[in-house]
């Protein structure tokens, strides 16, 4: 039905950048929301940085000023530009989004199966 395809994550020193993407595809009608969540050993799965289906975007405190969400929507495509790395955001990162398929009038949450980044200190 629908996929979500990360990709980007990597290795990287403290003070470095990476960019990752999110592809959805299959049989999709609609995306709305979309957000990047990440999950690091023994914590809980947290939302960084969420864009509406109109650009509005929101971020956890920790990433501000450091991260950017962005979007096409032509490509039902996210990124996140993540500047100014440092060791604690090592992590699993995973896109989610809210997508209306040809079988369901209703937006589902869908979500990718994960990019790993490692930040070495």
């Amino acid at each position: 039905q629908v996929q979500l395809v990360e990709s980007g994550g990597g290795l990287v020193q403290t003070g470095g950048s990476l960019r990752l993407s999110c592809v959805a595809s299959g049989s999709i009608l609609g995306v709305d929301a979309m957000a990047w969540y990440r999950q690091s050993p023994g914590k809980a799965r947290e939302s960084i940085a969420t864009i509406t289906s109109g650009g509005g975007t929101r971020y956890v405190d920790s990433v501000k000023g450091r991260f950017t969400i962005s979007r096409d929507n032509a490509k039902n495509t996210i990124y996140l530009q993540m500047n100014s790395l440092k060791p604690e955001d090592t992590a699993v990162y995973y896109c989610y989004g809210m997508i209306q398929t040809r079988y369901s009038f209703s937006y589902s949450p869908y979500w990718g199966q994960g990019t790993q980044v490692t930040v070495s200190s």
